[in-house]
């Protein structure tokens, strides 16, 4: 009778309680796999909190230099900010002979030397950066001065928040030949909001001290 039923189902078109059962297998095995990827995914992947490197790090206004001043150090985000203006250039900061336009407002500067990442540092004696490990330096807005460094210190995107926090529209940083430009300082900012994990690598432009024939 049984072997008579089963018979009777496969002419019909059905499937047997066997292929049921592979089939309701089959599915728990496949949700069971897509469930295991999407835990091992979440777990892999990195999480920044707030003021961690690597996440996002909000400061108030009154962190900013003065125009065309040493450099604030933030070391928990491992950048400096720099508030730029070549328009009142001095000792510090002014335009190259290849630079037309003029650089205003204010970057994120990450404190690694491009060379072989070394930590280099502001040296207020000569009024700009300098690496310890090979000589590099680097001008107020991270532009190389002299080599080895391959190229201009790396960037991080920022953008300005108001009172409440919330992004100020069209003060993202942008991209200039894929690399960070400075921000000009808006009117009712209060904060500054530096993107740690979004990291541009800087450009190779001649060096300055080849401009003055005072290269090593």
């Amino acid at each position: 009778m049984a072997n008579a039923a089963v018979s009777a189902e496969a002419k019909s078109g059905g499937i047997s309680r066997r292929e049921f059962l592979y089939y309701i297998w089959g599915a728990s095995i496949a949700l069971y796999a897509a469930q295991f990827s999407g835990l091992l995914i979440w777990f892999l992947l990195p999480r920044f909190r707030e003021g961690e490197f690597g996440g996002k790090f909000i400061l108030s206004i009154d962190q900013l230099p003065e125009v065309n001043a040493e450099p604030a150090n933030i070391p928990s985000g491992r950048f400096w900010l720099v508030n730029l203006d070549t328009r009142a250039p001095n000792e510090l900061m002014k335009k190259a002979p290849d630079e037309s336009e003029e650089i205003v407002g204010v970057a994120a500067i990450y404190k690694v030397c491009t060379h072989l990442g070394c930590i280099y540092a502001w040296t207020a004696a000569n009024n700009r950066f300098e690496c310890p490990c090979h000589g590099s330096k680097y001008r107020l807005d991270g532009r190389r001065i002299e080599s080895p460094a391959p190229r201009t210190l790396d960037r991080f995107r920022m953008e300005f928040l108001d009172a409440d926090k919330n992004p100020i529209p069209d003060t993202l940083s942008e991209l200039v030949d894929d690399f960070y430009a400075p921000v000009p300082i808006p009117d009712n900012a209060s904060f500054i909001s530096v993107d740690t994990g979004d990291r541009k690598m800087g450009p190779s432009p001649a060096l300055i001290c080849s401009f003055t024939n005072e290269c090593p």
